[in-house]
């Protein structure tokens, strides 16, 4: 039996005809919410590099030379972060917890990891490389960004 699934009565596709609320704020609400993920990947990764630099005494400055690459490292973190709590059993990360967000599949199913990290992915790449492509979500079907419809994901307000 398939327990990632959405209850019977609850169930349709998402990319089918959504309920007006089930969209409406969804724009604003993933700023915020990524505005405050942002500051708790900042927090994660101050806690690991400390943690790395206090083991550099026990390795002798192994963890040293992993922590000097705050460049792999961050987006490691956020690539874990955003994957393990999209696909976890809230469905959305801290940020999209606190907005009243969760991630779907378009047909309605919870979001597999491997889906989350394409995800997190598509939206560290959008950002990095071209940040203007976020705008897709102002003239997109479900109000999804370029690398939502790259994982085959929508955001919707949690049902009540």
């Amino acid at each position: 039996m398939n327990t990632s699934r959405i209850p019977a009565p609850q169930q349709q596709a998402v990319s089918s005809e959504l309920p007006p609320r089930a969209l409406e704020g969804v724009r604003t609400r993933r700023i915020f919410a990524i505005l405050f993920d942002f500051v708790l990947l900042m927090v994660l990764t101050g806690v690991v590099l400390f943690v790395l630099g206090a083991l550099g005494f026990i390795t002798f400055g192994l963890t040293w030379l992993v922590a000097a690459g705050v460049l792999t490292i961050f987006p490691l973190i956020a690539l874990l972060y955003n994957a393990i709590t999209v696909s976890g059993w809230r469905h959305a990360t801290p940020g999209m917890h606190i907005m009243d967000l969760e991630m779907r599949l378009t047909d309605g199913d919870y979001v597999p990891f491997l889906n989350a990290a394409v995800h997190a992915v598509g939206f560290y790449l959008t950002w990095y490389i071209f940040a203007p492509l976020i705008l897709v979500s102002l003239v997109a079907h479900n109000k999804r960004a370029l690398h939502d419809m790259l994982a085959n994901v929508v955001v919707i307000r949690r049902p009540d």
